[in-house]
């Protein structure tokens, strides 16, 4: 069979509903990572829903237990083929968030999966039981195609709780970092720049969250008799932050900042363009770092935003001077930033500017910032498949906007990583109405299909390219 004829299968595996079919049985698994209802459903999920379609593509399957006391199941799955010239490592995750069932519209709900025009409905559809569905059909359709053979080992590790922070995967990962063994890593999470754009990213901003804090004494006092004399917390918070990130959302502190925006990124994020969809908000154009285009803004640069910020009793005021404030922060940020010293200058520039009444510390776990380069032989290799398999460019991220574990892998596994995400911006992930477009999906199916089939003709020999001639293998 030749490469045409395994992606009108792929197609073909959505025109006669068995795409819909499998998605629909997933979908209907409330695997709420979030609830104690949902719990012992993840189990159920991967042991019934994901396990039986592995072992009928011939990999051996094994769950395992979290490493981390209270965090969810894993699924290590392998397939190993006599002579493989190469491994690649896989991932997805079972979890989702919160149904909000009440809150759906028209009469659909989160786990029934719903048709309307080209968006598919339900929880899941788009994060993330959408993207591994195609993932696994595009691999059996690719199998079946080349008689059971691709010429590499494929593992899979599947995860049930990404929604709450993926507790444990950097600790499995370390454990089983043998069994993890590959030479490239592929899946598919988050959305494409535009729904009829097929992207790459090829890894994420980190996000570090910190909070501020003025105490100046217990309670509040009247402003008549005080006014003038005390002075105000929320006011002392509010030029603290003004001093960190201006009125026009440019950060002010250049220890939090990248040293520069390197110059095949910027090739990279030349031909894209963010916003502009029906459900999208107005870009502000004159908001954050000047001299940088929008798309440089969220994919190449550093940002600062308040998430949160309280002072005396919001919800019934009074005429009172508060003594105490907080707010809530967080820094996305790309690789090339000193994000492990991020406290040490904030607490640095605070003090220089009068502020040592302000107190700083992190707010929960920061995941780190992860970039493969751009002109890596994979990302050659895998643009030129997705254009071979749609017939149009695909576009280049050199690392999504969000935050994704991919740091786990990229760093902690030392895998170049590639993520071919098949969902859209407007997808209503993590709210009410989530969907899947299918017609995404189906070009989805075809592209991955087209992945997995120029893995067996040319992984070995990009693979290749990659490994340092022995002249240029580091000393023991």
């Amino acid at each position: 069979m030749r490469r045409e004829h395994v992606l009108a299968s792929a197609a073909a595996h959505y025109d006669q509903g068995r795409f819909f079919q499998a998605l629909a049985r997933r979908v209907a698994v409330p695997t709420e990572s979030q609830t104690a209802e949902g719990q012992p459903l993840l189990q159920t999920y991967l042991a019934e829903h994901i396990v039986p379609e592995l072992q009928a593509l011939g990999f051996a399957c094994r769950m395992l237990d979290n490493p981390v006391a209270g965090g969810g199941p894993f699924l290590l799955a392998t397939r190993r083929e006599p002579g493989a010239g190469f491994g690649v490592l896989s991932y997805g995750h079972a979890d989702v968030v919160r149904g909000q069932a009440a809150q759906w519209r028209q009469g659909r709900g989160p786990w029934q999966l719903h048709i309307d025009g080209d968006r598919w409905y339900g929880r899941g559809s788009a994060d993330n039981k959408g993207q591994h569905t195609i993932n696994l059909a595009a691999l059996a359709q690719v199998l079946e195609a080349r008689g059971g053979r691709l010429g590499y080992d494929v593992t899979l590790l599947m995860e049930s709780g990404e929604e709450v922070g993926s507790p444990g995967l950097r600790e499995f990962c370390e454990l089983h970092r043998e069994a993890l063994a590959a030479d490239l890593f592929i899946a598919s999470d988050g959305p494409r720049v535009a729904a009829s754009r097929p992207t790459v990213f090829l890894g994420s901003r980190g996000f570090f969250n910190f909070r501020l804090d003025v105490r100046l004494r217990p309670g509040g006092h009247h402003s008549g008799n005080w006014g003038g004399l005390l002075r105000n917390a929320g006011t002392r918070l509010a030029h603290a932050l003004a001093s960190l990130v201006d009125g026009r959302g440019r950060v002010q502190v250049r220890g939090l900042l990248p040293d520069a925006l390197p110059a095949n990124v910027r090739r990279a994020l030349a031909a894209i363009e963010v916003g502009g969809g029906p459900a999208d908000p107005a870009i502000d154009p004159d908001w954050g770092e000047p001299g940088l285009t929008p798309t440089e803004r969220v994919y190449g640069w550093n940002t600062l935003e308040v998430l949160a910020f309280k002072t005396g009793n919001p919800d019934a005021p009074v005429g009172a001077i508060p003594g105490e404030a907080f707010a809530l922060c967080q820094i996305r940020f790309v690789v090339g930033t000193d994000s492990a010293r991020f406290i040490e200058h904030l607490r640095a520039h605070l003090d220089a500017h009068g502020f040592d009444d302000v107190q700083v510390q992190p707010d929960g776990e920061a995941m780190a910032a992860t970039r493969l380069d751009p002109d890596d032989p994979w990302v050659h290799w895998a643009l030129a498949s997705i254009e071979r398999s749609t017939g149009r460019a695909p576009a280049l991220l050199p690392n999504f906007g969000g935050s994704l574990p991919n740091d786990v892998f990229a760093e902690g596994l030392g895998l170049p990583t590639l993520w071919v995400p098949h969902s859209y911006p407007a997808c209503s992930q993590h709210a009410p109405d989530e969907h899947l477009l299918g017609s995404v999906a189906r070009e989805g199916l075809q592209i991955m299909a087209g992945l997995f089939w120029d893995l067996a003709e040319q992984g070995a020999e990009v693979v290749a390219r990659r490994r340092p001639l022995p002249s240029e293998a580091p000393a023991p």
